[in-house]
């Protein structure tokens, strides 16, 4: 089941992600990530007050501190996504992402078998690979984006180091609240992350209300909001039906899909080194699965 749960989660964060991301491309990102996180909070409450158990305050407390994390991290995450190729950097966020967590995961003691050992180093393997930066040309030769020189691609990677540095340690925190209550830390963790994108607007003096008739982009970053809280309770709940290191590494492949609707919507060309780090992701996962 931490298998099923994890891939469904890696599915939901990388939909979400491209989602959020293609519509930061034409609204402002703080408008954007108010809109998603407003109907984040608007799926995860009446799914926490639906959902069994009562609300425990250590919960509360763990999934408010992955909130603000988090929050920040999606800050800079949708402004890496708007500015750089999303074939960069949704992989080096994804990357980074695992370091912290699966470190947790083996200094509390997880030894996997040797095929899961296997498997995870293919995945971390295809998450390199992936992380090299593609050609954001359409596929069909038509004028697009610039391909980013040096510069513009170093930028890619820093917004993905710094995004997958605040992505890990909300697996991390959301998994402590997820020991603490059923669906009440997922939906304090969305409520954290909307506080943290509004002190942010705030304190940048941005206008949160987009110009314009954006209408299908301010559904798309709502509908961004709903799956990332989904994709946040699958990732909980694998974290409780097996070992927490390979539920973070299964979610961590969330780049994959993000690379994948990216080519497919957008025509963003994979070079061969990205193309072979899919293909490795999904052996790796045959080989944690069997």
């Amino acid at each position: 089941m931490v298998i099923l749960l994890g891939l469904a989660a890696a599915v939901l964060y990388g939909t979400g992600d491209f989602l959020g991301g293609l519509a930061s491309r034409r609204v402002q990102v703080l408008a954007v990530l108010t809109l998603a996180e407003t109907a984040g909070v608007m799926v995860a409450l009446p799914a926490a007050a639906a959902s069994p158990g009562p609300a425990r305050l250590p919960g509360l407390a763990w999934g408010i501190g992955a909130g603000l994390v988090g929050g920040l991290g999606l800050i800079i995450f949708y402004t890496g996504l708007a500015a750089g190729p999303m074939s960069v950097v949704a992989p080096v966020s994804g990357l980074v992402s695992t370091v912290l967590p699966v470190g947790v995961a083996l200094a509390d003691g997880e030894r996997p078998g040797a095929g899961v050992y296997a498997g995870a180093l293919l995945c971390l393997a295809a998450i390199v690979l992936a992380s090299s930066a593609g050609d954001s040309t359409p596929a069909d030769g038509t004028s697009g984006a610039p391909r980013p020189g040096p510069a513009g691609a170093g930028r890619a990677v820093g917004y993905g180091v710094a995004s997958g540095a605040s992505f890990g340690l909300f697996f991390l925190l959301i998994r402590n609240a997820g020991q603490s209550g059923e669906l009440w830390p997922v939906a304090a963790g969305r409520v954290g992350e909307l506080a943290v994108v509004l002190i942010a607007a705030a304190v940048l003096r941005r206008n949160l209300l987009p110009r314009g008739t954006h209408g299908w982009l301010l559904l798309a970053a709502a509908a961004a909001g709903g799956i990332d809280v989904v994709a946040n309770i699958c990732y909980v709940a694998a974290t409780r039906t097996g070992m927490f290191g390979l539920a973070v590494l299964l979610a961590s492949l969330y780049p994959g899909v993000t690379v994948l609707l990216a080519r497919v919507v957008l025509g963003e060309r994979l070079r061969w080194v990205q193309r072979a780090g899919l293909g490795l992701a999904a052996i790796g996962i045959l080989l944690v699965a069997a």
